[in-house]
């Protein structure tokens, strides 16, 4: 077991150093925030009486800091009140508190000169053994450390934490020479188990892995625009989501990093790699330069490559045309190949049908790919001893669906190569290499393999420990039932999972059976049941384009079975005489969150998006969401409170499920009720089948006794639905709801009051159950809803009707 990491100082409070401190407290860790004292006071503090003296003042930029992250979009926090655990100071009255703490994370300036004094002052307070870290971006760690003794240097190496740091899972680790390897592998399991990092390490070179081949690849992009002719949003557009790559691709991207901070790394880049052979792509171009020069900096500075300009009484968002440094209106680019990337199936799929088009947007991508994928295999062993860390750092810390070698495979070696050759470029050895082993990366007898460089074989691709990938128990043949939408697979000691993997998770009749299946199958002869899956996303929600054809067509009596073979599917997964967990991560939406609700415990990623939504496409929950709500609300009073008015709880669950909130992480879904107090949160997301799988042999070896079905649920009846009625009557005619709105909110608290009950009659599970279905089916029927799912599935947004 690693040491223990119960308080955190990190040194240095602007934006960076705000989010790993908010990210720490996420983890539930006590941290000392500090920055430099200021030298004058504001006019604001001077109106209140305050001296350069008074602690607010000298405390300003810690405060500032941690009030700009409570604020900042999107959150920077899990919940409200984490905040507390951050203590701010500066570094003249509180140093010496660095005493208390078990690590300390240098985050002040990229400045080699003011990072030195920093350490200076930390090595004067710090106790022996402490580990310190510097996020530095790229600065050397001989230069950092010269002159400092060697019990220091053992206990210094760098952390490079991403903005912002709660999202991106990217931590590069990067050892000095005199790094003690025990006092980095207990950051490491620290930064792994308990900050959900996903670690890379690097060597010490500049801009280290993920900066050195990310900003390649956007200086790349704007060369090759140049070439083409294209426009700032036409790049976009080829290499956002058509390459894998965030929708945010090139431009966008450097909007929100930062045109500043973006031509910094690459001018440090420039700098640094003087033996480089792309060192001069890394110049900012001249017209780059007069927008940094503008101060058109981006989001930041209100515009950049994109800007939001009035236009005819409406906001639009202009592109910059890099020409003339005018913003310009975006015009979308519309290539046979985009077409095709865009219908392909999967992403290999996608990337071979536009790199290899002879068509613009096919052009264009293959120039700027092939200089990448080449790049990325003259970098090894120069920033990383293996593929493996590349494609990682790529993938954790730029958004990509694939690292660069993942898509030299996906795009195939022997064909990508080939043309590369005829277009008489020099493919790297190792590229040259890995083509004949078989490719980058391949499945070998159960086992994930990698080409590795240093020896010329293949070796497994190293996961951390407590981590189980379901495509190795395929790979394993540990298949047990598998069908289109789902399968079911045997994590070992009696404890299976049901992984979902439609389109987007959503849920099908196949699921529906799966989950019967999976539950009878469990209850002969199993331990318990696990449902989760791989894909950035849990399940959002059942699938529309079915319930929408078959509205279309009547086809009443079919739905209505679908719906209740639905609800009794998750019932069995609540009353399963075998426990049940779900390990939800992403958007655990509409059928979803009810098939997290209605397993026994939850084990959710900390970054878990929750929520019973079907209102918006004008539905209520009827996969037994809207009566687990009520369960949780109403039906877990203690027999001492029966009597309770439970209108308050019942128009509590009308406004959460009626203005379909959402969870933003599972730490707030605890608090809206889609989770419960008893649910587990993991912030590193690839420990969750591990985590879940313990938990469900915990439970069986406690003796798990499934809950009882719930008889006695007190709801408010028709009067409380009346009253309900007059509030929502109120909003429609105040412009808060619309027509539709309330036509679906009616439904809600319909079902939710208990229909035709008495006030406070006891109402069973199933009584419930068939309202809300009544109440769902009758909605299907409904023009409004059938023109909101319609509108959803054409654009993906919800519609107010």
């Amino acid at each position: 077991m690693g040491r223990v990491f119960g308080k955190v100082a990190v040194i240095g409070a602007g934006v960076m150093g705000s989010g790993i401190a908010a990210h720490l407290a996420n983890a539930g860790i006590p941290c000392l925030l500090l920055d430099i004292v200021p030298r004058e006071v504001t006019p604001e503090e001077e109106k209140r009486g305050l001296t350069l003296e008074s602690p607010e003042v000298r405390n300003r930029l810690a405060l500032q800091s941690l009030q700009g992250a409570l604020k900042a979009k999107p959150a920077a926090f899990f919940k409200p009140g984490l905040e507390k655990l951050i203590t701010p100071g500066n570094m003249e009255d509180d140093l010496h508190r660095i005493a208390e703490v078990d690590w300390i994370i240098e985050v002040v300036k990229e400045d080699l000169r003011i990072k030195r004094i920093v350490f200076q002052n930390i090595a004067k307070h710090r106790k022996p053994g402490t580990p310190v870290t510097s996020n530095t971006s790229g600065l050397p760690i001989k230069d950092m450390m010269e002159g400092f003794d060697l019990e220091f240097r053992q206990h210094f190496f760098v952390t490079h934490f991403f903005n912002p740091v709660r999202y991106m899972r990217l931590l590069e680790i990067v050892a000095g020479e005199d790094t003690d390897p025990e006092v980095l592998r207990d950051v490491v399991q620290f930064g792994s188990d308990r900050l959900g990092k996903g670690i890379v390490f690097g060597k010490d070179t500049p801009n280290f892995i993920a900066n050195r081949i990310g900003i390649h690849s956007v200086m790349v992009a704007m060369q090759e625009m140049e070439k083409h002719g294209l426009t700032v949003s036409e790049v976009d557009s080829i290499l956002g989501s058509p390459m894998g790559r965030p929708k945010s691709a090139a431009f966008r991207t450097v909007d929100i990093v930062g045109l500043d901070t973006f031509g910094h790394v690459a001018q440090n880049l420039y700098d640094g790699v003087v033996d480089d052979e792309a060192r001069d792509l890394f110049r900012v171009p001249a017209w780059m330069q007069q927008m940094i020069a503008n101060g058109w900096l981006g989001d930041k500075g209100g515009q950049g490559f994109y800007k939001k300009v009035k236009s005819e009484g409406k906001k639009e968002i202009f592109q910059l045309d890099w020409k003339t440094l005018e913003y310009i209106p975006q015009a979308k680019l519309r290539t046979a190949a985009l077409k095709a990337a865009k219908e392909a199936g999967d992403l290999p799929g996608k990337l071979r049908a536009l790199l290899y088009a002879d068509d613009p947007a096919g052009k264009y991508a293959w120039d700027v790919l092939k200089s990448s994928l080449i790049y990325a295999a003259r970098r090894i062993p120069e920033i990383a001893d293996d593929v493996v860390n590349v494609d990682r750092a790529m993938r954790w810390g730029f958004g990509w669906d694939l690292g660069p070698f993942e898509v030299w495979d996906a795009i195939g070696l022997d064909r990508s190569i080939a043309r590369m050759q005829e277009e008489g470029l020099e493919v790297p050895e190792l590229a040259l290499q890995a083509k004949a082993a078989g490719g980058f990366y391949r499945w070998e007898d159960g086992v994930y393999t990698f080409f590795d460089v240093a020896s010329g074989t293949r070796k497994p691709v190293e996961q951390p420990a407590g981590v189980i990938t379901l495509r190795a128990l395929k790979e394993r043949s540990q298949v047990v039932q598998k069908a289109d939408s789902c399968s079911l697979l045997d994590l070992g000691d009696g404890v299976l999972c049901l992984e979902f993997h439609s389109k987007m998770n959503a849920i099908d009749d196949q699921i529906i059976q799966m989950i019967h299946d999976a539950v009878a199958l469990v209850e002969r002869g199993h331990q318990g049941l696990v449902i989760a899956n791989e894909a950035d996303h849990f399940c959002v929600g059942a699938n529309l384009l079915m319930m929408l054809m078959n509205a279309r067509m009547k086809k009443w009596e079919m739905l209505e079975k679908v719906v209740a073979d639905f609800q009794q599917a998750n019932q069995r997964l609540k009353y399963s005489s075998k426990p049940t967990v779900a390990a939800p991560v992403g958007m655990a939406l509409g059928g979803g969150c009810e098939v997290c609700m209605a397993c026994n415990r939850v084990v959710a990623a900390a970054e878990t998006y929750i929520g019973l939504v079907e209102v918006g496409v004008g539905l209520i929950p009827a996969g037994g969401g809207t009566k687990e709500m009520l369960r949780r609300l109403v039906g877990s009073l203690p027999p001492k409170m029966e009597t309770m008015d439970t209108f308050p709880l019942v128009q509590r669950a009308l406004e959460t499920v009626g203005m379909a909130k959402v969870a933003t992480s599972a730490d707030e879904a605890i608090e809206m009720g889609f989770l419960t107090p008893f649910d587990c949160v993991s912030l590193n997301r690839d420990r969750r089948f591990l985590d879940a799988k313990k938990l469900v042999l915990t439970m069986a070896e406690q003796g798990f006794r499934p809950p009882l079905v719930n008889e006695n649920i007190r709801l408010p009846g028709e009067g409380g639905y009346a009253t309900l009625m007059v509030g929502l009557d109120g909003w429609l005619k105040g412009g808060t709801i619309t027509p539709h709105d309330f036509v679906v909110a009616k439904k809600l608290a319909w079902v939710l009051c208990g229909g035709y009950s008495r006030p406070m009659q006891p109402v069973g599970e199933q009584y419930i159950l068939d309202l809300e279905r009544e109440a769902f089916l009758s909605l299907l029927g409904e023009p409004g809803t059938i023109a909101r799912m319609q509108h959803m599935l054409q654009t993906g947004k919800p519609l107010r009707n």
